[in-house]
This record gives C-alpha cells, structure tokens and sequence, in this order.
C-alpha cells in the first residue's frame, strides 16, 4: 500500500520562520499566513497532519520582537500581537490589510469566528434544496482561520497516529481580498489537488439499478448507437451478492461478483474497456469481510483468523494490518480483472477506535495513494471527509432529491466550493430519487451538469426514474444528446482546466468574487460562476414560461464585451439583466478575445484529438496553450516531461491575425497530424490568408450570414509546423440582426400571429420607444424581456 506523503512536500518548515516564547510558537510562512500554537508542555508537532501536509514555505520579511511581555510580529500584510500565556482573547490578536489601497484593515481576536463565503458540505444525501455550509477560505473581512488541533499526525512511514496532549494549533490566513491567492497557498500548505485522468472528464453513466450483463451491454450499444458519449461505466452495489443469509447481515457490503448478472466479470470489464470506457465499482465497506465471501479464506489468513471458524473479518480501518489486507486481498485482484477505480459509499458515521479519527477520511486517503501505486493519475470517487480532502478527488455528493429545489441548489454549491479548494464535485445529475417526471427538468440539470465539474447522470432503482435521453420527450432527447456531445467535444478545454486546477491552484469552476473581489454584484450572483478560463455559466434553475416558451435568470456581467456561446448574441458588461433562453440553450457567456479548443473526433473519445475544433471570438487579443499528455504523467509533476502545449493566440488588432504553433514539449503525447476547424464568431467576412510556416495553403471556407461566423478547415498538417492565418483587411465584429433574433423568439410564442406581426416591425424600427411599443403590445412578462434583452444587450 503506497503511504508516501513527500509528494506533497516538507511537513518541517524552515527554522527562519520560527518564532518561539515559553510554551508558543509562532511559524510565519507567508506575509499573509501565521501558524499559532501553544503548549503546555512546551512540545511542538513538526509531522503532516490530515489537514497540512506542507510548511516549507519561503521566508517572507518580517519584523518580530518581545517588549515588556507583549510579542509583535509584522509582515506586509499583518500584524500579530500576543500578550504570553494560553491563546485568549484578550491576549492575541491580528490586524490584517483588508484592502492594501485604501489601508481599510480588519482586527481579528482569539476565539473570533469567521464570516466566510461558505464552503462546502459532507453530503446531500436526501437533501431537497439547500443546506447550510461548513466554512471555507474565503471572506469580505479578509481572514479566516483554520484549526488543526484535532488532526491525527502522519509519520514518515505514512500511517495515522493520534498526535497527543491538548495543545493548541491554529493557522491564521489574513489575505484580505485576495482570493485566489489565499487558495493557492492553502494548496501550498494542505496539498494540491491532484490531476484527474483525461478520461474523468467525459459523461458517467451511473444508475441504482439490477443491471445483468447482457442490459448493461445493450446499454451501451444503445448509447453508441445514439452517438451519445460516455467515458466512464458506474456500477451500483448490485454488482456484488446481496441476497445474502441471514446469518451474516444485510447485503450492503459484498466483494463477491453476483455471476447471476454477470457470469465472467473479467470478461464483461474487458468489454467495456473495448468501448472505451473505464470501470468503478459501488463499495459499502462498513461490514467487513463475513464467511460467504469469496475472498473470505485469504482475508481471514491474512490477519491470523482460522477460516474454518467462519469468524466475520471486522472493518477497522486503524487497524494497519487490516488496511493492507483490504487493499492487497480485496481490491487490487479485481483491479487486476479492469476494475478502473472504486466507488467509496460510506454513510455510517465518523466514529472509530481512535477518539476523533473520521473512517471516511481515512478510506479516501490510503484508497487515493493506493490509485497511484502504478504511478500517473489516480482516482477515488466519496464523499466530502472536511478540510484537505480536494487531495481525494472525485467527490461524490450524495442521493438527491428530485427537485427543482435541488437543482436551484446545486450551482452555488458547486461554486462555494472552490472556496475550500474542492473543486471536483460529482452530483447525481437528474437526482436520484424520489420526485416526479420532468422532462424540462431533466433536460435543465443535463446542462448544469455539462458545464459542472464531473457530468454523472444517475437515478435510483425505481423503473420509471431512469436518465437515459430517450426516455423523455423528444425535445428534452435531443436537448440532452447535444450537450452530451458538448462535453466530450469540450475535454481539451477541460483538460487544460484540470492542468491548471492542479499546478496552479486554480480550480474549474470559480465564483464570480473570485476574479471580481470589489464588485458588490459579484457577492450577489452566487449561481452563476466562472468555467475555466474562458467561460462564464449561468445556468438557469426555474420552469419555463408557457406562452413565451422560454425561462429567464437574473444575471450580472462583468464589465467588458461577452458573446454567448450558443447563439452568438453580443453582451456589454458592466451590468445586471435578465438572459432568457428557451429549453434548447443555456446562458455561457465567452469573454472577448476567448479561446476554446474542442475535439471533433467520432464519437466523442477522451483522448486527445485528431480534429481538433477552435471558436474565436473577436474584440480583445487572447491566448490559449492547449495541454496534453501522454496519459501517464504523474499527479503532482509540473515539470513532468510526457505533457506537450499548443499554444492558440489571437491579435485582434491593429490586423487580426490568428496563429497555432507548433507543438512544444513531448511531442509524442499529440498525433503527427492534425486537422483543424477554425470557427472566427460574430465577424464580418474578410478574406483569409493561411500559411503553414510561411508557405501557402488552400483552406475550405464558408460564411454563415446570419450567425456572422467564418468557418476554416484545415485538413491534415503536422502537429509540429506553426499555422499562420491572417485577414486582407481589418476584421470587425458583427452582431446578429436583431429582427432576426426576435423573429426566432416570436416563432416560438404562443400568442397571435396578428400581435406576432405588430412586435417584429416595432423591433425592426429600432426606435428608442420600441420597447415601449412592445409593452402596449403584449403583457407576457417573460417574452416582453427576452425582446428587450436584444434590443439592449450590447448597449452600455
């Protein structure tokens, strides 16, 4: 079992940062982050705990002295004064700079309690809307803090041991309004966030559910045959025994394959993988290893248990032995059949034989090392276990309801958190049980879950409830169908997300006071969050109006042009308004100047592409590096020599110019050719020029009129020549006719044709009363301000 910790860095910090008094010590490891600890016994823990797993930070200047009993230490950021003897509240404080341009500053005392931006919770089992959520990183007052001293120590051997004694150890962050670099150096100090596999971004299909061999196979040659991509096979529990004598318990927990359902399960995991899907398998571990398990003999020889006695082998997940055992007897002879990665469904609880020690903890951290024994990426799937516990990705949130309540939810959730640095959440998209058929619902949680972190559809046993599109109506199918091709067409822009989730703290799915932190609005939209470096996701949670065909939510665009990425539409920021959309489109909305690679392979596999698709939009310069690997690059290798870069740039001007180079690094990660489509949104048309390191070639070129994109395909160039394409003019931007748009709105409506009419001419005027008239025309609420939304979208 692997227990290596050094991945993470140096648990001891540097002497330098050390500042000791009688029974304290304080470890100052950044101008913004203080370590405060007492002791009685004047002893101090220098070992990794469950929360910090690195202190080596470089020294930052700063100022420490004692004067008359009182210590003062000064950074840049901070000053910290304690007046000697136990931590109290009257006797240490910090004052930390909110905001270093105005001076606003904030006094935090001992025992003071965050006011954060919330975090994250351990589950959302059963939950039918919102929750409270435990505490995160983030806050307006400009601190939080975290305490550890509870946390089991870890040792150089990697195993988990109580640390002992009662003392004291708390870690003050004070980054103010710096978001983003708060969470960075909570990465620094807890763990980055591994790298998922590439195939980990694709379409999960899970479901509660008795599946034989022979259904699930039909499954997926349905799915195949619907060109609806999945990466990732979920098989519920039932994959195991669980009509199991009475004697033993409940069927919860098993390790023995039902060969009723699936006759030769090495057999049907080869299969799958030969459609390209990777494997986990639901585990309930709580009960241990009883008698009529298959693997009982070996496991109980294993921890010195006569298997003739028929002795139950009891879960302990302190027990060393026991651990070694569960891994090495249990899971990894079935890996070695194709089992990909493992389902941890633990719900029993946080209690173990060591007082304070959280069994869900400790099955996420060895089951993640024990996925990268065979080096490169690893992979658990559970649930959330506290603070430190985005080194265990994915997570797993639980079984919903089936609610709008809950989807309403989930987007905030999702976004909040970042802010606790987990930023790999899977949800049961759709909910999983309970609830009533709704086709516009389902069809509404496809589209958050494509632009979520981990896309798993998933529903419970009950025969009516599952996800499959072709259950529902026809319109909610092909809604659902082309998102699901969406996000498999979107892995290389994820993919890169996940390099930069991983090596620079920055996680897929961000709130908007991340990148906004003075904005006021920024703190008032908590649905709506940023997707990666280019997009912006404002998904919409409420039913459609009938007679407008469309639903509506309230959004805030920050400042500069945007473009929604479906219909083109054009957005001066800067404000709120309303976006209404019908049940075929979501709001995701793409910066000026945005970059977004996408794969164009058939049916939509995860590795990296032989066609490869751009959308450029215009009006500020951009650049993207499209990364790539080999599939085998360690988790925490930043430097690793198996990833390669594509770097996208976009001059937008004085002369537009658009340039793919040559694929740097290890080259042999990418195909020796590549083909490209290159999709210029919402321009005029302009002649283009392509070259291929210098020399001329024929592209294929079309012009949409109405949408105003210019289209590119570049068949068959080797991945290592630069492409060069530039414009005989200068390149403008253009925006959809608005006639148009309301026309496409109109069409849709349910009102008479006559008021139809009588709209659409009122917009073709464009006159500064138009609304007005619109007004006078129609009372529909929601289809008066979807019109206005295109008559005043882009106007400051």
């Amino acid at each position: 079992m692997v227990r290596d910790i050094k991945r993470y860095g140096n648990p001891a910090c540097r002497e330098r940062a050390i500042v000791q008094g009688p029974n304290c010590r304080f470890t100052v490891l950044t101008s913004s982050l203080i370590r405060m600890e007492y002791s009685e016994n004047g002893i101090f823990e220098d070992r990794a705990t469950q929360i910090v797993m690195n202190r080596e930070f470089t020294v930052p200047k700063y100022e420490a002295a004692w004067n008359g009993g009182f210590l003062t230490i000064t950074t840049e950021f901070l000053q910290l004064r304690y007046r000697g003897g136990t931590f109290a509240e009257d006797g240490l404080s910090i004052r930390t700079i909110v905001d270093p341009k105005t001076g606003e500053s904030r006094l935090w005392r001992w025992g003071d309690e965050s006011k954060d931006l919330g975090g994250t919770a351990r589950t959302l089992d059963e939950v039918d809307g919102a929750i409270p959520l435990e505490h995160g990183m983030i806050s307006r007052d400009g601190w939080t803090v975290i305490d550890d001293s509870g946390s089991m120590v870890i040792g150089e051997d990697g195993w988990v041991t109580p640390r002992g004694g009662d003392g004291l150890d708390f870690y003050f962050f004070g980054y103010g309004r710096r978001y983003q670099e708060c969470i960075r150096d909570f990465y620094r100090l807890c763990g980055n966030t591994p790298l998922l596999p590439r195939w980990a971004l694709g379409n999960w299909w899970s479901r509660y559910h008795r599946y034989t061999e022979e259904e699930y196979k039909r499954l997926m040659v349905r799915f195949q045959r619907e060109q609806i991509p999945f990466s990732v096979a979920v098989i519920d529990m039932d994959w195991h025994l669980v009509d199991i004598p009475p004697k033993y318990g409940n069927g919860w927990t098993g390790y023995t394959w039902n060969r009723e359902l699936f006759p030769d399960p090495p057999e049907f995991l080869a299969w799958l993988h030969e459609q390209g899907l990777k494997v986990t398998l639901n585990v309930h571990p709580a009960d241990g290893v009883r008698a009529h398990e298959e693997a009982y003999p070996r496991m109980a020889e294993a921890l010195g248990i006569d298997p003739a006695g028929g002795t139950a082998v009891e879960f302990d997940v302190t027990d060393r032995a026991f651990l070694e055992a569960y891994f090495d007897v249990l899971h990894h002879p079935m890996e070695e059949d194709g089992v990909d990665f493992w389902w941890v469904d633990w719900q029993q609880g946080k209690k173990t034989r060591i007082p304070g020690l959280d069994p869900l903890w400790m099955l996420n951290h060895y089951h993640y090392l024990d996925s990268t024994r065979a080096g490169g990426a690893g992979l658990t799937f559970s649930r959330y276990a506290g603070i430190g516990s985005h080194r265990y990705p994915v997570g797993f949130s639980g079984d919903t309801i089936i609610s709008w309540e809950s989807l309403q939810f989930q987007p905030y959730f999702t976004a909040a958190a970042s802010n606790v640095g987990y930023g790999w959440w899977s949800h049961d998209i759709g909910g999983h049980m309970m609830g009533a058929r709704d086709d516009e619902l389902a069809a509404r949680w496809v589209q958050l879950g494509v632009f979520s972190p981990i896309n798993r559809l998933h529903s419970t046993s009950n025969p009516f409830s599952g996800k499959e599109p072709w259950n529902f109506n026809k319109r909610a199918e092909m809604i659902m169908g082309d998102f699901l091709r969406l996000r498999h067409e979107l892995i290389p822009y994820l993919y890169t997300a996940n390099r930069r989730a991983s090596f620079e703290g920055c996680p897929l799915v961000r709130p908007l006071y991340w990148e906004e932190p003075e904005q006021k609005e920024a703190y008032e939209f908590p649905n709506e969050y940023y997707f990666g470096s280019e997009l912006l996701a404002v998904p919409i949670t409420e039913r459609m109006e009938p007679e407008a065909d469309m639903a509506g939510v309230k959004a805030w665009i920050p400042a500069g042009i945007w473009f929604d990425y479906q219909n083109s539409r054009i957005y001066q920021g800067g404000k709120q308004m309303m976006l209404y959309r019908t049940l075929e489109q979501m709001p995701v909305l793409a910066k000026a100047g945005a970059i977004i690679p996408r794969s164009l392979d058939r049916m939509g596999g995860t590795g990296n592409p032989n066609c490869m698709a751009v959308d450029i939009f215009p009006g500020a310069d951009g650049c993207f590096n499209v990364w790539e690997d080999d599939g085998r690059t360690e988790t925490d290798g930043e430097n690793d020599d198996r990833w390669a870069a594509t770097r996208l740039s976009l001059e937008w001007s004085p002369l537009t110019r658009f340039v793919i180079g040559g694929v740097e690094g290890y080259r042999s990660a990418v195909p020796e050719m590549r083909s490209w489509k290159l999709n210029f949104r919402n321009v005029e048309y302009v002649v283009p020029v392509v070259t291929v390191e210098g020399e001329r070639m024929d592209a294929v070129v079309s012009y949409d009129e109405v949408r105003k994109n210019l289209t590119l395909e570049l068949p068959g160039i080797p991945s290592v020549k630069t492409i060069e394409v530039r414009f005989g003019s200068d390149m403008k931007m253009a925006s959809m006719d608005r006639a148009d748009q309301a026309f496409e709105i109109l069409n849709r409506a349910q009102i008479s044709y006559d008021k139809k009419e009588a709209i659409l001419e009122a917009v073709k005027k464009q006159s500064g009363g138009a609304l007005l008239t619109i007004q006078s025309i129609e009372e529909n609420a929601v289809l008066v301000g979807a019109l206005a939304e295109i008559l005043f979208s882009d106007e400051n």
